[in-house]
Parts: structure tokens; C-alpha cells; sequence
């Protein structure tokens, strides 16, 4: 299954390519974030989430093309460049998020000081 941080990953990974920014972030929408369910993120990143799905998703379609071209394709360039910003911004918060559970995680199991073997044995 694939994950939310697996699919910020991946959209992180298309907006670094060299194609222009707006190409990018349909690909990045369509690939990795349409398919990301509100419910699979913690709860301060879905708002942030929520803007990005309305940035690219907001306007009403021509005949041939869907709401998420229609949508880039209004954007300005400027506007395209703060959408993959904030895209990558989710990224970090779900990577800290997840930091922050694994530490908590790992603090709660002993609840002691762990001391390296090659200290202990000394």
C-alpha cells in the first residue's frame, strides 16, 4: 500500500525535474496526489493539503481538458511556483510528523537511556 509520504515523495521528485513548472505539477497532481486521501494525513496537514487540491482543481474545464489543466493552466507562473512550494512544504511536515512518532515511539519503549554495547562492555 502505498503511503502519503510515499506519494509527497514521488510528487517531490516530479517537481524537480527539468520540464516547465506547470507541466510538472499536473504530472505531480494526476501521478502521486490525487489518489491521497484527507484521512491519511494527520490532522495540521490536511488544510495545507485542502489549498493544494483547491489551487489545482478550482477551475472549471474547457471542452478537452480537465479541471486540473484548466486549473494550471490559468495559474501564472508565480502562482504554479507557490503551489509546488507549498507541495513540497506537506512533504516536510509529514516527514517531521513521522520523525516525531518514531522518536516517541522509541523513548517510550525502555523509558531508559539506551548506552551503545561497546560503551557498556568497557
Amino acid at each position: 500500500m502505498t503511503t502519503a509520504w510515499d506519494n509527497f515523495h514521488h510528487a517531490t521528485l516530479e517537481l524537480v525535474r527539468s520540464a516547465p513548472i506547470k507541466q510538472r505539477l499536473i504530472c505531480a497532481y494526476r501521478r502521486h496526489l490525487a489518489s491521497v486521501a484527507e484521512d491519511q494525513l494527520p490532522g495540521e496537514i490536511r488544510e495545507p493539503f485542502g489549498q493544494v487540491v483547491r489551487c489545482l482543481s478550482g477551475v472549471h474545464p474547457l471542452r478537452g481538458e480537465d479541471a486540473v489543466e484548466a486549473s494550471v493552466r490559468k495559474m501564472s507562473n508565480h502562482d504554479a511556483d507557490e503551489c509546488a512550494a507549498m507541495i513540497v512544504e506537506i512533504f516536510g511536515l509529514i516527514c517531521r510528523a513521522q520523525s516525531t512518532l518514531a522518536h516517541a515511539a522509541n523513548s517510550s519503549d525502555s523509558g531508559e537511556f539506551e548506552v551503545p554495547a561497546w560503551i557498556a562492555n568497557s
